[in-house]
């Protein structure tokens, strides 16, 4: 059947198909095309040869915007620069490749383009895509310490000894841990840099890491989580912080209800900061005593099934009590911020009401991720006896297995471990109410040391 001769009658009128993209070819232009996309758009298309035999397409514009006539006379004008030689798709790539170029001209435009291609997930680095917290993370250290420094530079101005300044800057301001993120953050743009052909050296590559980091071992003592636990529970009204120098008395410390519920849920559940502050309804399935992280808000993207001991029902059931007061609909999120209608707690929330407790009740360094090293050392202990695998079930982590049995844990194992899960958790809340003095100790419990690990 011969190919039939468009018309503008026809491109007004052709309708989309609905699983695929359907071409429509002139039979006065051989190569020219009508493509019409499922959702309806209508592009002119050209396919051609090159002179060295190369199939080339290229898109003449949209119609109506490109009518028939200027889509042709379009054609014509790429057969002619063909003849001449030239391939005009290859130039226009070329040409628009130059012109991105130019528009990231310094490391702040670059660390823009970054940003965006992680947000869309066009750059996904171990070929996962950032979560929104680390994006926001990495977004602060940005305007906080390396935009102000080298963030006007061009890229071919950036070098190793730049970036070792800004660095050695940091650490001599004490700033440790936040060096070592900051040159994290300057590999990881730059490494984006070099895959999109902007840069051929990563000027942060090379760099011994500007702060010795040791990871923290800081468990909390017996008497410390006693003190802790009752403040939470039952909050004294006079909490203060110690008095500064030429102060009578401290600062009074106030930390709401929900707070300390989400605090007592870190503590017992022994969660991120992150997942206990955005615990959402849909989540939670109290009936059969239930919690599962979706993969978007787990740290290893995986869904995570935590299951709930009896004081944290109790305790999620005031808490939604309490984000349900004075609300005709019922809130989406267990500890709905005040400040953000429709947002949860903000992880670092928990942090600075932690900090405040902590300064107030004489404990010292301590956070809600060493929360979390209590609870799992107690696991492990011979106060509980859970194996480090359960543990890491418990919270979260990738199967402690080695060799081929961390391959058939990865790819074979479907088994969630519920119920060792929930003897763990079970045992690890009836541990902390005999410390707290809520239960009687049985006489084999044994105090942790007075002096933390």
């Amino acid at each position: 059947m011969a190919t039939p001769r468009l018309t503008t009658k026809f491109a007004e009128a052709v309708r989309p198909q609905k699983d695929r993209q359907a071409a429509h070819p002139d039979a006065q232009v051989p190569g020219l095309e009508l493509r019409v996309s499922p959702g309806g758009r209508k592009v002119w298309s050209f396919r051609y040869r090159t002179a060295e035999g190369r199939q080339r397409r290229m898109s003449l514009g949209q119609f109506p915007s490109v009518d028939l006539g200027d889509a042709r006379d379009r054609a014509f004008k790429v057969l002619a620069s063909v003849s001449d030689g030239k391939d005009p798709a290859a130039d226009g790539r070329k040409a628009k490749e130059a012109e991105r170029n130019r528009a990231i001209r310094t490391f702040g435009d670059l660390a823009d383009a970054y940003l965006i291609a992680c947000e869309t997930g066009k750059w996904r680095p171990k070929n996962k895509t950032k979560r929104p917290s680390t994006l926001a993370t990495e977004t602060a250290m940005l305007k906080r310490h390396i935009r102000p420094a080298i963030g006007k530079l061009d890229l071919n101005e950036l070098t190793r000894r730049k970036v070792r300044t800004l660095l050695h800057g940091m650490t001599d301001a004490g700033i440790g841990a936040g060096a070592n993120k900051t040159h994290a953050i300057i590999r990881q743009v730059c490494a984006y840099a070099i895959s999109e052909e902007l840069m051929v050296i990563n000027p942060g590559i090379g760099l011994t890491p500007p702060s010795a980091m040791k990871p923290r071992q800081r468990v909390m003592t017996d008497p410390e989580l006693r003190r802790w636990w009752d403040a939470l529970e039952r909050y004294p009204a006079d909490l203060r912080t110690p008095p500064k120098e030429g102060e009578i008395e401290g600062e009074a410390v106030t930390v709401g209800r929900p707070m300390r519920i989400a605090l007592q849920l870190a503590t017992l559940l022994l969660q991120r900061r992150g997942e206990v502050a955005g615990m959402a309804l849909a989540e939670l399935n109290l009936d059969e005593a239930t919690w599962l992280i979706p993969g978007e808000r787990a740290k290893n993207g995986k869904p995570h099934l935590v299951p709930l001991p009896p004081r944290a029902v109790k305790l999620i059931r005031e808490a939604l009590t309490l984000a349900n007061e004075g609300r005709e609909t019922a809130s989406a999120h267990v500890f709905p911020s005040r400040h953000k209608p429709g947002q949860p707690f903000r992880p670092d929330s928990l942090s600075h009401a932690m900090a405040e407790l902590t300064l107030a009740l004489g404990i010292d360094d301590a956070t809600p991720h060493d929360l979390r090293r209590t609870g799992s050392t107690a696991l492990t202990s011979e106060r509980l006896g859970i194996s480090p695998f359960i543990r890491s079930k418990v919270l979260g982590h990738t199967s402690d297995a080695g060799g081929g049995s961390a391959v058939s844990a990865a790819h074979y194992d479907a088994n969630l471990y519920i119920a060792e899960k929930r003897r763990a958790l079970e045992g690890w809340e009836g541990l902390l109410l005999c410390v707290s003095e809520e239960r009687p100790r049985p006489s084999n419990v044994t105090l942790i040391a007075e002096v933390a690990a």
